[in-house]
C-alpha cells in the first residue's frame, strides 16, 4: 500500500469503520474466554451527540477496545432511552404546530404519533457515536420500550407489588405544570431566585380592627388557605389561638392554630397553611384534621375552587392579586427576597407541591445491600469522593413516585373494576382472570376492566438496563449468567441518584449482586470561563463538525487530555487541534522510518545498539505504568503517560539517535527493531486514537483479510532495567547542558566539541558514551580527576562537565561578559538582601511574597557561584 504524504482523516475513518463492521469484529457471543461487559447509558432517543455524550462515549470505547486487545470477550450494548416526558414534550409540540392537540386524540392515536417521531428520530444519535468510533456492538442495540425490555419493566412492577414493596396513595408530589405529571425528588432541581415576600393582613373575625399579618412568597396560594397557626411558645399570639380570621379578597373564615412546626423568626410569626399546595402545609393539615383546597389546575392556571382568575396562569394571578389586595387595604408590604425554587429537571418549569394520586415504590429495604455495597467496595466509585454523597441519600432514601400522569411510556399494569378495587397482572388476560377470581364473577370481560392511565417513570426501566439488555428475565435465557454482572459503568455524578442507585438496587433484588464493578464519573464539560456547555449559550461546539475538523482521533484525545475522573472538563478547542497535531506527529514519524533504505547485513552501530536497549527498557517501564493508570482509572493519565512516550522518547530521543545520515542506509537489525517498537506503540495508541492506529498497523507489515489492530493484543509489560533508564535520564541532561552550551555562545551545532567529565558519585556512564556522542555532536570525552581551566562547565548531578572552549570563542570577550553579568547579579543579590533584611517588610509581606524572595536569593547566590567558577576557570 502506498503511503500518503500526509495523514487524512476524511479518507481514513469511514474506510475503517466499515471494515470493522463488515469483520463483525464489535459482536460478541459468549464463549470460552472472560467476559468484559459495558452497558451504554442509554441517551434519550430523541436526542442528537453533545459533548457530554462525546466524552463519555470516548472512555467507554477506550475501556471495551482495551478489554478486546487483553484478548477478553468484549461486549458493548448501545441503545436508547424513550425518555417518557422529554419525548412526549416534543411530540406535542409537533401536533401543536400542525393544529392538533393531545387530547383531541384518543391514546392509541397519540402513541402512533408519537412512535413515528422515534421511528424518525431515533437512532440518531447511536450513528453519530460510529462517527467517533464506538465499537458497540450493533446487533444488540435496546430500546427502552422495545419488547424485551418493556416485558421486563411490567414483570418487575408485578414482582414488587406482590412483594408489597408498591403502593397507591395520596400524597404531596412535585407537579410539573408543563408536562403535567408528577415527578420524582431527584427530577426536580433547586436554584436561587430573586422573589419577592408579601406581608398580608388577614382581618380576626368579629373584630374590626384587630389583623394578624402572614408573609409568603406565593400570594396567589392564600385561595386556598385553610388556617393560620402559630408557635405555641409564641406569647404575641396566645389571645388568637381558638379564634378565626378572614383570607382576604374571598372572606373565608379559617382558625387560628397551634403548632411547634412554625418557626417565630420567619416573617411575622404567623404561618399561612394550604395543605394542597405545600408539603409541610400538608402535614399540618393532617394533624389538625384540616380541609384541602386545591386551587391550581394541572397546567398551573388557577381552578374553579379558587374562586376567583379561574384559569388564569398562577404567574399572572401573582402579580394581579398583588394589586388587589392593595386596593383591598390587605397588603402591609413587599420585600425583596432571595428563595430557592425546585424546577423541572425537564422542562425546566417551576414545580407545583401537589396532592395527587400516585403509586409510589418503598425505597427503604430496597437501600441496604445497595448501601453496603458501595460502602464496602464491592461496588468502586472512581473517584470515591462520590461515596459520601452516595451515603447521604441512600440513608435518606424517600420512596419514589414511580406513576406519571403521560401516555408515552410503559402503561402501568394495573386494573380497575368497576367497584373501584383493582388487580395487577402482566398481561390483560391474566388482570381478567384475576379480576374474575376477586369478584366472583366469571361472566366479567376485558370491558368491565379498565387500565390505569399513567405511564411508569422513564427510570423505572432504565433502572434495569443491566439485566434487560440481555434478556435477564426471561428463565430460557443463559446470557445473562455469561455477561451480568457488568463489568465498568461510565456515567455522570448528576444521575448518582436517578440511575446508578437504582441500578444497584434492582442487580441485587433480582439477581443477588452488583450489576457492574466499578463506576467512573466523568465530570461536566464547561467552556474556559467555567459555563456548563449548552445550545441555548451558544457555547457548545458541533461534535460532529469537530470531528469533521480535526479527525475522531484528534477530539477523542482533546476530550481526554483535560478530563480526570469525577472534575469538571475545561473544554478548549485548542486541546482537538492538539490532538490532531498529535496524529500528524505519529503520521510523520511512521513515514520517515518507512522511507528509509535498508542495508542488510551492515554493522549496528553502537549508538543505535544502545538506543534499542533503552527504549525496550523504556517501553517495558511506559506500559507498566500505563497498566496502573488504567487499574486505578486514572485514563487521562494513561493517554499522558502514551503521548509522552510516542513524542518525548520516541520521536525526540529514538529515532534521533538510531536515524541514519543524509542518504545513508540503515541497518537491518535497527530497522527491525524500530518496526516492533513502532507495532508495540500503535497497540498501546489504539484505544485513545483507533483510526490512525489501524491505517498505520495495516501498513507496517503486509497484513491478510480480517486482521485488524483492534483484535491484535496489548503489549506486555516485562520487568525492565531501572538503572539503565536512569542513567539515561543523565545522558540526556547532560546532551541538554551542551546544546544550552552552544545556544549560548552561538556556537555551531556542527562544531564538534571536546568534553572532559569530573565524575562524581553519578551523573556520568562511560557505557552511553556512544549516545552522549552522537546526540551533542562530540569528538571526544575525557574524563579528568581535577577542575579544567580555560572551559565553562555544568553540573549533572555531582558529575561536572567541562567544554573547552580554546580556539572556538574569543575568552577575554566571554570573560568580560561574564563579568558584567556577575556585576548585574551582584547587584540584584544587594536588593533582595536588603529587603529580607527590612523586620518590617518580612513582618507585614504575605509569606508567598517572603518565601518568593528567599528563592531569589537562594537562586542569585547559586547563579553568582556559577558565574565565578566559570570566570576562574577562563582566566585560567
Amino acid at each position: 500500500m502506498e503511503i500518503a504524504s500526509k495523514y487524512s482523516p476524511a479518507d481514513t475513518e469511514g474506510k475503517w469503520y466499515s471494515y470493522w463492521m463488515e469483520q463483525e469484529f464489535f459482536k460478541s457471543v459468549p464463549d470460552e474466554r472472560e467476559p468484559y461487559t459495558m452497558v451504554i447509558p442509554p441517551p434519550n432517543v430523541t436526542g442528537v451527540l453533545h459533548m457530554g455524550h462525546m466524552l463519555n462515549n470516548t472512555i467507554q470505547d477506550i475501556l471495551v477496545r482495551r478489554a478486546r486487545m487483553q484478548g477478553k470477550n468484549a461486549c458493548w450494548v448501545p441503545g436508547t432511552d424513550h425518555a417518557s416526558i422529554a419525548t412526549e414534550a416534543k411530540v406535542v409540540n409537533k401536533l401543536k404546530e400542525e393544529g392538533i392537540s393531545k387530547y383531541s386524540l384518543s391514546r392509541d392515536e397519540f402513541l402512533k404519533h408519537a412512535w413515528d417521531w422515534t421511528d424518525k428520530h431515533g437512532g440518531i444519535i447511536l450513528e453519530q457515536l460510529k462517527k467517533l468510533g464506538a465499537s458497540c456492538d450493533w446487533d444488540r442495540t435496546c430500546f427502552t420500550m422495545d419488547e424485551v425490555r418493556s416485558e421486563g419493566v411490567i414483570k418487575v412492577f408485578v414482582d414488587l407489588y406482590k412483594k408489597g414493596y408498591i403502593y397507591r396513595g395520596i400524597r404531596m408530589v412535585n407537579w410539573d405544570p408543563a408536562a403535567k405529571t408528577a415527578l420524582s425528588d431527584e427530577e426536580v432541581i433547586y436554584r436561587e431566585v430573586q422573589s419577592k415576600l408579601y406581608y398580608i393582613r388577614y382581618q380576626v373575625e368579629g373584630e374590626e380592627n384587630e389583623y394578624v399579618t402572614i408573609a409568603t412568597t406565593r400570594p396567589e396560594t392564600i385561595l386556598g388557605d385553610t388556617a393560620v397557626c402559630v408557635n405555641p411558645n409564641d406569647e404575641r399570639f396566645k389571645h388568637l389561638v381558638g379564634k378565626k380570621v378572614l383570607v382576604p379578597l374571598v372572606n373565608r373564615a379559617i382558625p387560628v392554630l397551634e403548632d411547634e412546626y412554625v418557626d417565630m423568626e420567619f416573617g411575622t410569626g404567623c404561618l399561612k397553611i394550604t395543605p394542597a399546595h405545600d408539603i409541610n402545609d400538608y402535614e399540618i393539615g393532617m394533624r389538625h384534621n384540616l380541609e384541602s383546597i386545591d386551587v391550581l389546575n394541572d397546567d398551573g392556571t388557577l381552578s374553579e375552587a379558587a374562586g376567583l382568575y379561574v384559569g388564569e396562569d398562577r404567574f399572572d394571578v401573582r402579580d394581579k392579586i398583588a394589586v388587589d389586595l392593595e386596593k383591598a387595604g390587605s397588603m402591609v408590604k413587599i420585600e425583596d427576597y432571595t428563595n430557592k425554587v425546585g424546577f423541572s429537571e425537564r422542562t425546566d418549569a417551576a414545580i407545583e407541591p401537589k396532592l395527587s394520586t400516585q403509586w409510589f415504590l418503598k425505597m427503604s429495604e430496597l437501600a441496604k445491600p445497595a448501601l453496603n455495597a458501595v460502602m464496602e467496595d464491592e461496588v468502586r466509585f472512581h473517584p470515591p469522593k462520590f461515596k459520601n454523597l452516595y451515603r447521604h441519600w441512600m440513608e435518606n432514601v424517600k420512596d419514589w413516585c414511580i406513576s406519571r400522569q403521560l401516555w408515552w411510556g410503559h402503561r402501568i399494569p394495573v386494573y380497575y373494576l368497576e367497584d373501584g378495587s383493582f388487580v395487577v397482572a402482566e398481561t390483560d388476560e391474566e388482570a381478567l382472570q384475576l379480576a374474575r377470581e376477586k369478584s366472583g364473577n366469571a361472566t366479567l370481560s376485558m370491558d368491565n376492566l379498565k387500565q390505569d392511565e399513567d405511564v411508569l417513570d422513564t427510570w423505572a426501566s432504565s433502572w434495569l438496563w443491566p439485566i434487560t439488555v440481555f434478556d435477564g428475565f426471561n428463565p430460557d435465557n443463559n446470557e445473562i449468567d455469561y455477561y451480568y454482572p457488568t463489568n465498568d459503568l461510565v456515567t455522570a455524578p448528576e444521575i448518582i441518584f436517578f440511575w446508578v442507585a437504582r441500578m444497584i438496587m434492582a442487580g441485587y433484588e433480582y439477581r443477588g449482586t452488583y450489576p457492574f464493578k466499578n463506576v467512573y464519573f466523568t465530570g461536566i464539560v464547561r467552556d474556559k470561563q467555567r459555563r456548563k456547555m449548552s445550545k441555548s449559550l451558544g457555547n457548545s461546539p458541533e461534535p460532529l463538525e469537530l470531528i469533521k475538523k480535526y479527525g475522531a482521533d484528534g477530539v477523542r484525545m482533546g476530550m481526554l487530555m483535560c478530563s480526570p475522573a469525577g472534575n469538571d472538563i475545561l473544554f478548549d478547542e485548542s486541546l482537538t487541534e492538539q490532538g490532531r497535531n498529535f496524529a500528524n506527529k505519529i503520521w510523520n514519524a511512521f513515514r520517515l522510518v518507512k522511507n528509509w533504505e535498508v542495508a542488510s547485513g551492515a554493522e549496528q552501530p553502537e549508538s543505535s545498539a544502545t538506543a534499542v536497549e533503552w527504549f525496550q527498557n523504556k517501553l517495558m517501564e511506559s506500559i507498566g505504568k500505563i497498566n496502573d493508570h488504567f487499574d486505578k482509572y486514572r485514563i487521562s493519565d494513561a493517554l499522558m503517560e502514551v503521548y509522552h512516550l510516542f513524542w518525548g522518547e520516541f520521536s525526540s530521543w529514538y529515532l534521533e539517535l538510531i536515524k541514519p545520515g543524509y542518504q545513508q542506509p540503515i541497518d537491518e537489525k535497527t530497522y527491525e527493531a524500530t518496526l516492533k517498537f513502532f507495532d508495540d506503540l500503535v497497540r498501546l495508541l489504539h484505544p485513545f486514537m483507533p483510526f490512525i492506529t489501524e491505517e498505520i498497523w495495516q501498513h507496517l507489515a503486509e497484513r491478510k483479510e480480517g486482521e485488524s489492530i483492534m483484535v491484535s493484543l496489548q503489549p506486555e509489560a516485562e520487568k525492565f532495567d531501572e538503572t539503565l533508564l536512569q542513567q539515561f535520564e543523565y545522558v540526556k541532561e547532560a546532551i541538554g547542558g551542551i546544546r544550552n552550551l552552544r545556544k549560548e555562545k552561538n556556537l555551531s551545532p556542527r562544531e564538534a566539541l571536546k568534553v572532559v567529565v569530573m565524575t562524581g558519585k553519578d551523573g556520568y556512564f562511560s557505557q552511553l558514551d556512544p549516545v552522549f556522542k552522537k546526540m551533542a555532536n562530540l569528538e571526544s570525552i575525557e574524563t579528568t580527576e581535577e577542575k579544567l581551566t580555560g572551559a565553562v562547565s555544568f553540573l549533572v548531578k555531582s558529575s561536572e562537565y567541562f567544554v573547552p572552549l580554546e580556539g572556538l570563542i574569543d575568552t577575554e570577550e566571554e570573560v568580560a561578559k561574564l563579568e558584567e553579568e556577575l556585576k548585574r547579579m551582584q547587584g540584584f543579590l544587594n536588593g533582595v538582601t536588603k529587603k529580607l533584611s527590612n523586620e518590617k517588610f518580612v513582618a507585614n509581606a504575605p509569606e508567598k511574597v517572603v518565601e518568593m524572595e528567599k528563592k531569589k536569593l537562594a537562586d542569585a547566590e547559586a547563579k553568582i557561584q556559577v558565574l565565578t567558577e566559570s570566570i576562574k576557570n577562563l582566566k585560567g
